[in-house]
């Protein structure tokens, strides 16, 4: 018997209404063939073009209802989530220029070459879709990176049909959310089952093992995410997994940064870790700054900031739980102090479970090798940060070479540091690069640029591939390259045509044209 799937109020903890009820595996296989059918008809780049737009169109016209919606599941706020619903709308309106542009086929053509030896053959190059893909929602956005995110929509964007697993954490946004793209599929002459929203973790399980799965996008733990990532792998037939896991996103004050703007660094640093209550997935969770005199204004700018930030609520009660057992068991270790404790918040006047966002302390030194406070190197997610002071370059150093991956990387420099090609900066960039898909000077993470020179995605265990969720290059995890190789001209797709009749940019015998 199928179990129900209830919305949960994450301020209090209580049950809202039931929305659904989770998907079986002949209801995840009945999705999955139904997004299958539709493969065809998703291959019209004019009608994806359409989709796009329309299912953008639909979101905003019930925009109140759906942030509402997410608002009572998340507890996120009406102007975060008005925002969300924005950029929402805009990824999918920019992947419809995607497709109107076209470069994202990455046509190449190679005439045949008789004056080379040996003979160079006629070689066309083009992308084509994978076929079904499985969506894992998010919890931390009920909207950009679940049922109409990011994924879903490079996703459609390819020409591939989309089944979502959808968030246990936001089950009535979701399906807000569902309703809306399939009433812009069908208005824009699509069958309505390009996209569909499946509930439950068994559904979860079922879909990625699903034969007709060509690939999966993820984003959510480390745990849930490598479980999934290694049941697409033991497969009969592999499939790509681009799964996004979990990040510390280090920052690296210099001194001579720290001395010139100290507590400016320090003030921005509480503003950054404590946004959204440090639901971000590059929120900054670790920081190298100096020691002694040089790093003291910043120390104090981020705990006063800090100690200032409102308690918030966390998006449900497992994720209040582990954080507040995260910072208990961090704070435990030898040597951690905490310049402001994290922890239970006051109930406010509602009766809401909050959280109080907080500061630990650390010698950097106890982290140069491995040990105990090996912990203090993996994500807590939640409203805190490691400050881990160092006494030279060579201690942050054998620091950074002990970080794992991470979808960013941060440093900040003096004015002097970030001059010169041989300098400081450039050294510490160079360190950087290696640990992270997006490398920042003078700034801080949170926040993602929709863009088409956006990578969000570092070093395992920040992603499971190379690619990027957010940005017009999204798209590319979706496709295949296939080559045909002195195919009569009236085989060849259009796309690959001598006369374009596409009109579509490619590079022909080494040159580029459109």
């Amino acid at each position: 018997m199928a179990e129900p799937v209830w919305s949960v109020d994450p301020r209090t903890g209580n049950q809202r209404e039931q929305v659904a009820t989770e998907a079986t595996a002949a209801d995840v296989d009945a999705a999955v063939r139904a997004g299958e059918a539709t493969r065809a008809a998703l291959a019209d780049r004019e009608a994806r073009i359409a989709l796009l737009r329309a299912a953008a169109d639909e979101l905003e016209a019930d925009g109140e209802r759906i942030i509402a919606a997410a608002d009572a599941e998340t507890a996120l706020g009406e102007t975060r989530l008005t925002g969300e619903l924005a950029r929402t709308t805009g990824q999918l309106r920019a992947f419809a220029r995607e497709i109107e542009d076209g470069a994202y086929l990455g046509v190449i053509i190679d005439h045949a070459d008789t004056s080379l030896t040996p003979p160079r053959p006629d070689l066309r190059r083009y992308r084509i879709p994978l076929g079904v893909v499985a969506v894992y929602a998010a919890s931390n956005f009920p909207l950009a990176f679940s049922v109409p995110g990011g994924d879903t929509a490079s996703a459609l964007a390819a020409g591939c049909p989309v089944v979502v697993k959808a968030h246990p954490d936001h089950p009535a946004t979701s399906e807000l959310a569902g309703a809306a793209l399939r009433r812009g599929a069908a208005k824009a002459g699509l069958p309505e089952d390009v996209v569909s929203v499946v509930h439950g973790f068994d559904a979860g399980v079922e879909l990625v093992k699903h034969p007709l799965v060509a690939a999966a996008g993820f984003t959510g733990s480390v745990r849930g995410g490598r479980a999934l990532f290694d049941a697409a792998a033991a497969r009969p037939v592999p499939i790509p997994f681009h799964g996004e896991l979990g990040s510390l996103n280090p920052v690296l004050v210099t001194e001579d940064a720290a001395r010139e703007r100290g507590a400016e660094i320090g003030a921005g640093l509480a503003g950054s870790m404590t946004m959204g209550t440090g639901q971000f997935c590059t929120k900054p969770g670790f920081v190298l700054a100096p020691a002694g005199e040089a790093g003291d204004a910043l120390l104090d700018a981020l705990t006063a900031g800090v100690a200032e930030a409102a308690p918030g609520v966390l998006l449900d009660g497992r994720m209040r739980d582990a954080f507040l057992a995260g910072v208990r068991e961090r704070a435990a270790l030898d040597g951690v102090t905490a310049p402001v404790a994290a922890g239970e918040g006051a109930a406010d006047g509602a009766g809401a479970r909050t959280v109080a966002a907080g500061v630990l302390a650390v010698d950097a030194g106890r982290l140069a090798a491995e040990g105990p406070h090996d912990l203090l190197l993996e994500e807590c997610f939640g409203p805190v940060t490691v400050l881990a002071r160092y006494r030279d370059a060579d201690e942050a150093t054998a620091v950074l070479g002990r970080l794992p991956g991470n979808l960013t990387a941060t440093v900040h420099l003096s004015a002097a540091e970030g001059e010169g090609a041989g300098g400081t900066g450039a050294r510490l960039l160079a360190e950087l690069t290696p640990l992270a898909g997006r490398v920042l000077v003078n700034g801080w993470p949170t926040g993602v640029a929709v863009t088409p020179a956006q990578q969000h995605g570092g070093p395992y265990p920040a992603t499971t591939s190379t690619s990027t969720s957010v940005g017009a290059t999204a798209i590319e995890r979706w496709l295949r390259p296939v080559a045909y190789q002195n195919a009569p001209a009236a085989l060849l797709p259009p796309e690959l045509r001598d006369d374009n009749p596409l009109g579509l940019p490619r590079r022909v015998d080494g040159r580029h044209e459109r």
